[in-house]
C-alpha cells in the first residue's frame, strides 16, 4: 500500500501545469477563468434575491453602519 502511494504522489508533481479548473502550478486561476465560472452562479443569485435593488439596499446599508 506505501508503495502505491508513492507512486500515486510521483504521478501527480509529474502531470501537466494545469489542471481541468484553469489553475496553474501555483493553485491560481486567471481572472477571465474565474470571471467566466461565476457569472452563471452571480446572474441566478440576482434573479432569485430581487436582483440590483437588492444590492443597492444593502450596499447602502452596509455603508450607514460604517458611518460613510
Amino acid at each position: 500500500m506505501a508503495d502505491t502511494a508513492a507512486r500515486t504522489m510521483i504521478r501527480a508533481r509529474g502531470r501537466g501545469a494545469t489542471s481541468a479548473s484553469g489553475a496553474g502550478p501555483s493553485g491560481r486561476r486567471h481572472p477571465l477563468v474565474a470571471t467566466v465560472m461565476v457569472l452563471p452562479l452571480a446572474a441566478l443569485l440576482v434573479v432569485a434575491f430581487g436582483g440590483w435593488d437588492a444590492v443597492v439596499l444593502q450596499a447602502s446599508s452596509v455603508g450607514e453602519m460604517l458611518g460613510r
